[in-house]
């Protein structure tokens, strides 16, 4: 999927710029067609969405093949992407950091940021997707799991009481996350179903696997897809599509980078963005069928 920015033509207005897999998103939706005109840096002037060569491939109702992101509910599907502009992820990311170090903010902090991560993401079909968790759902939560952090540090029997402890608070929190997730408006009927002490086994894995040096990408990458399976009441099925290689090759250069100390915004948005293309929508069953 490319990551181009686009523009387009609506009632004698220019609209964007929008990431490609919005744009895509919008033409599952029918906002634009192949008549739509749409340009991106590098071209020479306007052109029809049709007239660019792969633009509407796999787009419901586009010219040709469906392609396999194509929907029949019209929901469309491919993978996920996020905008994240530099400076403003570098500074709330240092919010949170802060916002958990001083506990008493913990809940504040984490809500807005997974608030603002989540309005920065497109999923394909789901326009304005966005967090409506409240800071007292579980600030509970959060308190905790920021005291737990300072009792790792205090020795090691309290690092190891603090493993599972903090997995199964993980745990809940991915829940919360799954179960107050909107798109236009809409709350979304979506859970996480995962049983905890599976959850708890997956981050003591974890654990063990760094100590093999390499193993925790593969375990890691595992680990998300069992999530994923257990992501319930959505229209399309969620996969993680990145593999151990590719996540331990790029945390490597991740961290090696940020050794530096002034690549780390960059790396930051580099990281994550790569990880959130990982996930992908496809029909339920189209995996097993192909």
């Amino acid at each position: 999927m490319s990551s181009r920015s686009w523009f387009y033509a609506s009632q004698g207005q220019q609209q964007g710029p929008y990431p490609e897999i919005q744009l895509r998103d919008l033409m599952v939706r029918g906002m634009i067609t192949a008549d739509t005109l749409v340009w991106s840096e590098g071209m020479s002037g306007w052109q029809k969405a049709g007239e660019i060569p792969g633009l509407m491939s796999g787009v419901a109702g586009a010219p040709g093949a469906p392609g396999p992101f194509a929907s029949a509910q019209g929901y469309g599907g491919g993978p996920l992407s996020i905008d994240l502009p530099l400076w403003a992820f570098l500074g709330r990311s240092l919010l949170y950091v802060i916002g958990i170090l001083l506990v008493i903010p913990a809940p504040w902090v984490a809500t807005s940021f997974y608030r603002w991560i989540v309005s920065r993401t497109y999923v394909p079909g789901r326009p304005n997707i966005a967090f409506n968790g409240q800071v007292g759902d579980i600030w509970y939560v959060f308190i905790v799991m920021a005291l737990m952090n300072y009792a790792g540090e205090a020795s090691d029997y309290l690092q190891l009481i603090a493993i599972p402890v903090l997995a199964f608070l993980s745990w809940m929190v991915v829940r919360w996350i799954a179960g107050n997730l909107s798109s236009d408006g809409q709350p979304l009927p979506i859970a996480f179903n995962g049983d905890a002490l599976t959850f708890v086994g997956w981050q003591v894995l974890m654990f063990l696997a760094v100590f093999t040096i390499i193993g925790w990408a593969w375990v890691v990458t595992a680990w998300i897809r069992w999530i994923c399976r257990n992501i319930d009441g959505t229209q399309r099925e969620i996969i993680f599509n990145a593999s151990g290689l590719e996540m331990l090759w790029r945390t490597i250069v991740f961290a090696i980078g940020c050794a530096f100390l002034i690549p780390i915004p960059w790396l930051m948005r580099w990281y994550a963005t790569w990880y959130v293309s990982q996930f992908a929508l496809v029909e339920h069953g189209s995996l097993a069928n192909a």
